[in-house]
């Protein structure tokens, strides 16, 4: 290595540890590269982290143990598998990750630290590949990348949104309400979260059987104007997932008599369309329904 290389690479060990990254992260940010000589992945990722660090040109500095000679640190850590890489600055590991990682997201990971890079946008482009990833049917891709974001982002609605969505479609239910719960107070009436929020809400009630939603929708038929049995039609509906069908029954109770019942059925319309979406076709279709009713 050159001696301006040294300035920021070297070799580290369990004894000089406090020294070279705990106080000297102080003063820099400091990368540790857990390796050892046996580790395929480890001998790619090592060259490609050194020139994103190098790229810095000094504003970053890396560490490298192996972990063969030096098990100490590591086992603190909760090192198990490895490369395994952690960031530290003002004395505190503030980044990290496992496994190897393609050059563009070293890069990344590296400006992050250094302040080069804008973690609130990186955020937002994982968002948008999380998005991409949904609608090409890989729910898992996208959870990852939502999970970065809010790693970047703790306060991106969109990306706790679309997690908690994820968490609802595997069907991790509880996963998602405790998701939602942690949310920031500034991101807690944000759209996308209220929109999750009445989703939970729309399925916290009990799913009926099939038999009770036929004889529910057998009274309905028999007596149309019982409003009553249509909305509870329109919950047991809604319960199983066919909001479109619930919104039926909810906007034909509010052309009949919009106040019954404390205006029950328009209320938890406004929720199906909430936890439906803005764009969604179910609320699109509906509201536009809605409002021919309500100000014909």
């Amino acid at each position: 290595m050159s001696e301006a290389t040294l300035d920021v690479i070297k070799d580290g060990s369990d004894a000089e540890f406090m020294a070279d990254v705990i106080e000297a992260s102080n003063e820099t940010p400091v990368v540790v590269d857990f390796w050892a000589p046996w580790c395929g992945p480890c001998k790619q990722l090592m060259p490609a982290l050194e020139r994103a660090v190098l790229g810095a040109k000094g504003a970053v500095k890396m560490v490298k143990i192996n972990i063969d000679e030096n098990p100490g640190v590591a086992g603190q850590l909760g090192v198990r598998s490895i490369p395994a890489v952690f960031a530290f600055k003002d004395g505190k590991p503030v980044d990290g990750f496992q496994g190897g990682q393609p050059e563009s997201e070293l890069t990344k990971f590296i400006g992050r630290l250094s302040g080069a890079s804008d973690p609130i946008a990186e955020a937002a482009e994982l968002v948008a590949r999380a998005k991409d990833s949904l609608a090409a049917g890989d729910p898992g891709g996208a959870a990852q990348d939502y999970a970065q974001a809010l790693t970047l982002d703790d306060k991106n609605p969109e990306a706790m949104a679309g997690l908690a969505r994820v968490y609802i479609e595997s069907g991790n239910e509880a996963g998602a309400a405790d998701l939602i719960a942690s949310a920031d107070s500034s991101i807690a009436d944000h759209p996308e979260i209220a929109a999750v929020k009445s989703q939970l809400t729309i399925i916290a009630q009990p799913a009926p059987a099939p038999d009770e939603t036929a004889e529910l929708k057998a009274a309905v038929d028999a007596k149309p104007d019982d409003l009553d049995a249509r909305l509870e039609l329109a919950k047991a509906l809604a319960a199983s997932g066919r909001n479109g069908e619930a919104v039926e029954h909810l906007l034909y109770s509010i052309a009949k008599n919009r106040s019954h019942k404390g205006e029950a059925a328009r209320l938890f319309l406004l929720t199906i369309f909430e936890a439906e979406g803005p764009t969604s076709e179910v609320s699109i279709e509906g509201r536009r329904q809605l409002s021919s009713i309500l100000f014909a």
